[in-house]
């Protein structure tokens, strides 16, 4: 039904740079709040970034001022770029979004939150 692929991760020394993008297809008929979350070895998964269907963006403190939260809404796309890059960045991410589903002519039901499958980021010299 509906699917979230992410992209745009890899390997970079400290200070470096990553953009990841998160596609969301599928039966969708609208999106409310997209988010980041990630997850290190032996860690729970932890929220990095969200926003909101009218743009409101919220961050965990560690990634304030180094990470930027975007959405294309035509595209059903959130991106997270990621600059500054530190060693305890290292973790997988995923997105996940909020949405309603398409079930006919102008009709809509809640469907839920999806999450991608995640994409590893690795931040190490």
């Amino acid at each position: 039904q509906v699917q979230l692929v992410e992209s745009g991760g890899g390997s970079v020394q400290p200070g470096g740079s990553l953009r990841l993008s998160c596609v969301a297809s599928g039966i969708i008929f609208s999106i409310d709040d997209m988010g980041w979350y990630r997850q290190a070895p032996g860690k729970q998964r932890e929220p990095v970034a969200t926003i909101t269907s009218d743009g409101r963006t919220n961050y965990e403190d560690s990634v304030k001022g180094r990470f930027t939260i975007s959405r294309d809404y035509a595209k059903n796309t959130v991106y997270l770029q990621m600059n500054s890059l530190k060693p305890h960045d290292t973790a997988v991410y995923y997105c996940n979004a909020d949405l309603w589903l398409s079930t006919g002519w102008r009709s809509q039901s809640y469907g839920g939150i999806y999450w991608g499958q995640g994409t590893q980021v690795a931040v190490s010299s």
